[in-house]
């Protein structure tokens, strides 16, 4: 058989091939539109030889209610010390090269590296977080340019990296970036912030001064010595200190030194009013505007604060303060007021003495100072301890249940796994069993709710939160304007009893849903925000919400206003007390007494207070919120309103019901049994359980009223608790 030469084969193109022309185009037409763009916009650019001179900026201002008071000109007269090269230390040099550019002295301006990596970070953290300027990049933006986010502006830095790197050498760069950068509290320079933060020559800082100034340009204000976040900043030190060990510049042991070191800031000297309240709302302007507006755009501001409040809150805070230090071992507190028509707060005071040193003298501020003046607690998450339990005793009495509904304040176990005696402290597995106490370690049997939220009676309330049930406490806490509490899984029924982190600021906003009836103001404090234009960039509009029907909010003020109720256990004459005027009040103490509260209202003012320690430290056991939170609250109350007529709260509609333990009757013939025996806790009102031990709480509830009745008070003698 003759054999045939194959014939060639017509190849058509692959569609690999066509992949790469079609990627090869369009990167050919991206670079000419990069071009394009590039000498666009560098024609706009300003004169790269202008780099040693700043931009003239305008301060803003921020003042009191009346807009005539100014608490804080933020940005102030620029503080800036230019020093030569080889006075800034090796230190400082090193520290900041690794914070902010590793590759400064072998890229052109700009790190393609370093845009690469940011923008692979930034994909596969579906976020953009990251950033890849370069300290060229940062010196430009902060001397020739803004802070603004736009496509033009940062071709305009880039151009001007690049003539810059060909003007100046890397060391004169560098140079000129640490005597023009920007630390906060108005520094502007290495030297500058040596002597703001620390009072010596930049010449003069260790490894641990030099990696904390380093930490800061990034956001100056955010992480400022003197702001709320001092914690954050030391920690962003250490990782910083770590990178630079890990570069080979520290050995292990210059490493350990410098970790372990507390850094000495020298006190807050700025003249400032109201200053946490004032570094709150610099915050807020700055996340909102961007630190280059707030610093140098000439903003006016008018806040909330009413400085005649101010200053009795700031009195009064100064004088506890003292008092509850020497009787109590309490170091510190917090206050803060609002108004609940209108949600603004009127008065903050975040520590005793914003400007003081932390104590005790040596301690490491954020680890284990019992006071730290710079450190805003009125923001800060702490637990309420028994100032929580409105929140559960309102989410029942929308279910249904009444300020009559009787309870057994009687030793009682809540975990079903555990005996019902309530003398076990583990179950078979070994978790905790859960049997509270009341503060004064007595139990009063048969007590109403009002009863119960009136003493402050621990374990009646923890009932109450079971039949009110956790989650929609926290829904409803939620709603009135609780900010914390967001991890579910961590809150059992301990939460009624403080178990949880809430903020001072928040308590105080939620209580005027009360005060208010039932209606949530959102919090404000912020009244106008003007540019220098005149353009009203922002102003204070009423934003409000019904989150409780006037009834239960009347009836929880009622009842926090009912002197009678709360007496047994408090006094009639305690601290809550105003014989002129209603006002309602709740305590609040923590677990070890580490936190005392007492927040409080009248209908137009909501004031809260918090004393103890910032490491949470406990206090003496009598620090407790009635004696070391409620003289505070109680004279600031005083002097606040002692120029106003007295306001009366609305009275709630009297509460009818037949149904047995919701009327404030539990003498049944058939026998005396908890509520679950008649009470379906997911309806009430509705028909009586067919099988009450289908509820996990049962058993252990009806084992405590039955060993009650056998061996404190013989059935034939019991009668209905009198309800005051």
């Amino acid at each position: 058989m003759p054999k045939y030469p194959l014939m060639p084969r017509k190849h058509k193109p692959s569609a690999i091939k066509n992949f790469f022309i079609t990627i090869l185009t369009l990167a050919v037409l991206g670079l000419v539109f990069f071009v394009v763009i590039f000498l666009y916009y560098a024609g706009q650019i300003p004169d790269p030889s202008a780099i040693a001179a700043r931009r003239v900026s305008e301060s803003t201002k921020i003042y009191d209610h009346t807009g005539n008071a100014i608490l804080y000109d933020i940005h102030g007269e620029e503080k800036r010390t230019v020093i030569p090269w080889d006075q800034i230390p090796e230190t400082v040099k090193k520290a900041t090269l690794a914070q902010e550019d590793a590759e400064f002295y072998s890229h052109k301006g700009i790190d393609f590296k370093g845009i690469v990596r940011a923008f692979y970070k930034d994909l596969t953290s579906l976020s953009a977080s990251q950033g890849g300027s370069t300290i060229t990049q940062q010196l430009i933006k902060k001397t020739l340019l803004s802070d603004e986010k736009t496509i033009g502006r940062k071709i305009k830095e880039l151009v001007l990296s690049i003539q810059v790197e060909r003007k100046f050498n890397k060391d004169e760069i560098f140079w000129m970036y640490l005597n023009q950068i920007p630390y906060g509290s108005n520094a502007y320079g290495i030297e500058a912030a040596s002597q703001t933060f620390f009072d010596k020559s930049a010449k003069d800082l260790n490894w641990s001064e030099a990696a904390l100034l380093a930490s800061l340009p990034k956001a100056p204000s955010y992480y400022s010595p003197y702001g709320n976040h001092f914690s954050e900043l030391i920690s962003r030190r250490n990782n910083l200190l770590e990178k630079i060990k890990n570069l080979g510049t520290l050995t292990t042991n210059e490493y350990e030194v410098a970790v372990k070191d507390s850094p000495r800031i020298k006190p807050f000297q700025e003249i400032i009013a109201a200053p946490h309240f004032v570094i709150m709302v610099r915050e807020y302007l700055i996340n909102k505007y961007g630190e280059d507006m707030v610093q140098n755009g000439g903003l006016k501001v008018t806040t909330t604060l009413d400085t005649k409040l101010q200053k009795i809150a700031e009195e009064v805070v100064e004088k506890y303060a003292k008092i509850n230090t020497e009787r109590y071992k309490a170091n510190n507190a917090a206050f803060v007021a609002s108004d609940p028509r209108t949600g603004q707060i009127l008065a903050m005071v975040g520590s005793k003495d914003y400007f003081a040193k932390p104590e005790p003298e040596g301690c490491r501020p954020g680890n284990n100072c019992k006071f730290e003046g710079n450190f805003n607690v009125a923001t800060a998450a702490r637990q309420p301890g028994s100032s929580f339990k409105p929140f559960a005793y309102a989410t029942a009495f929308q279910k249904g249940f009444t300020d009559s509904t009787i309870l057994f304040d009687l030793p009682t176990e809540f975990k079903p796994e555990c005996d019902s005696s309530a003398l076990q402290t583990k179950d078979k597995n070994g978790s905790d069993c859960y049997n509270p106490q009341n503060y004064d370690g007595r139990f009063r049997g048969p007590v109403t709710m009002r009863q119960a939220l009136g003493q402050s009676l621990n374990i009646p309330s923890v009932q109450v939160l079971y039949l009110a049930n956790v989650d929609d406490t926290i829904d409803l806490a939620h709603q009135m304007g609780i900010t914390t509490l967001n991890d579910r899984s961590r809150y059992g029924l301990s939460l009624v009893l403080g178990g949880g982190e809430v903020r001072l600021v928040d308590m105080v906003s939620s209580y005027g849903v009360f005060a208010n009836d039932g209606i949530r103001v959102a919090p404000s404090f912020i009244q106008k925000v003007i540019a220098t234009d005149g353009t009203v960039l922002e102003e204070y509009k009423k934003e409000e919400e019904r989150v409780l029907e006037p009834q239960i909010a009347r009836l929880v003020s009622d009842i926090l206003s009912d002197n009678n109720a709360r007496s047994p256990v408090f006094g009639y004459n305690s601290p809550l007390y105003f014989p002129d005027r209603p006002t309602a009040a709740k305590t609040g103490t923590t677990q070890e007494n580490r936190d005392g509260w007492l927040i409080g209202y009248a209908p137009s003012l909501v004031a809260g207070v918090w004393t103890g320690n910032n490491d949470n430290t406990s206090m003496t056991k009598e620090g407790a919120g009635l004696s070391a939170a409620a003289p505070m609250w109680h004279e600031f109350m005083a002097r606040a309103l002692a120029d106003t007529p007295p306001e009366q709260f609305i009275k709630p509609n009297p509460i009818t019901t037949d149904k047995i333990m919701l009327n404030g009757n539990y003498n049944d013939p058939s026998g005396i049994h908890t509520i679950l025996y008649y009470v379906n806790k997911n309806d009430p009102t509705g028909s009586y359980p067919s099988n009450p031990s289908d509820d996990s709480q049962f058993p252990n509830w009806e084992a405590s009223v039955q060993r009650w009745l056998n061996s404190v008070i013989p059935q034939s003698t019991v009668s209905p608790s009198p309800t005051p």
